[in-house]
């Protein structure tokens, strides 16, 4: 089994106070680093604070920060990168993970639902990101990853404002690999399929049949969508590929993604 230690570095997470950020800051904080997890809502993000106490390395207590913060306020965002600052001093992997899905069709979505989902999916990246690039070049060995969605390159028709903003978001990663490869900032993502969220939990607890449960809910989407391995994925099997594209386990490794989708994906 390989191991990675991470002692001494920093990470950032957006989005961490549930899902797919909040196990792969528990990911973090069992490899050793320190780690600054952000979300809108202060009870949840005091509640996950309470519940990461004892999640670091074996023998040591986790260097835990949890701030408020909504990633489409620069203000806020401005804040979130000083606290870091003044409390760790260095960032050295930032996880780009905020953000979720909008179910419409082109026929019913408005100028202002596209202008929401746009900022979401951009702004919810290129704010963070501009905060934290000081940081980051002084770092040895730094990295961004992005959290995206296989729409990006797979859209559905009844997703079309996220699809579309997915795909742009694709492209800026890649733009961003490009431009920060000579000051050595990898910049990665992953593309997700459908993976158990607190979005998906509504929906079931509203569209379940009466006696139905999770797991068959679940299973009998899973055909309906044709997911080859026939059920949804976990928050921590994301977490696993965002912490490989966020540690020097992939130093050789930028512009690139991974899916993490289930072999629903159609092209080679």
């Amino acid at each position: 089994m390989i191991s990675i230690d991470l002692s001494g570095q920093v990470a950032v997470v957006t989005g961490g106070s549930s899902g797919i950020g909040l196990a792969t800051a528990r990911l973090l904080l069992r490899a050793g680093a320190s780690v600054a997890i952000c979300g809108r809502d202060e009870a949840r993000l005091r509640e996950v604070e309470g519940s990461l106490a004892d999640t670091g390395k074996e023998g040591e207590k986790p260097l835990l920060l949890a701030q408020r913060c909504d990633v489409l306020s620069e203000e806020d965002v401005s804040g979130f990168e000083a606290t870091v600052r003044a409390r760790f001093g260095r960032t050295d992997m930032l996880v780009n993970n905020a953000g979720q899905g909008r179910v419409s069709t082109f026929a019913n979505t408005s100028d202002e639902a596209w202008r929401e989902e746009l900022e979401l999916k951009y702004f919810g990246v290129i704010r963070p990101t501009r905060a934290f690039l000081p940081l980051l070049r002084a770092s040895p060995n730094p990295s961004i990853v992005c959290v995206n969605s296989l729409l990006a390159m797979q859209p559905e028709r009844h997703m079309v404002a996220t699809s579309s903003a997915r795909a742009g978001l694709l492209n800026l990663t890649k733009s961003l690999a490009n431009e920060l490869a000579p000051e050595r900032i990898r910049v990665n993502s992953i593309l997700i399929g459908i993976v158990e969220s607190g979005q998906w939990r509504r929906r079931f607890e509203s569209q379940a049949k009466p006696g139905q449960s999770w797991e068959e809910w679940t299973a009998a989407l899973a055909r309906e969508k044709n997911i080859p391995l026939g059920r949804f994925g976990r928050p921590e099997e994301a977490a696993q590929a965002l912490f490989y594209l966020s540690t020097s386990l992939s130093s050789y490794t930028t512009g690139s993604h991974i899916e993490v989708s289930g072999g629903v994906a159609r092209h080679v």
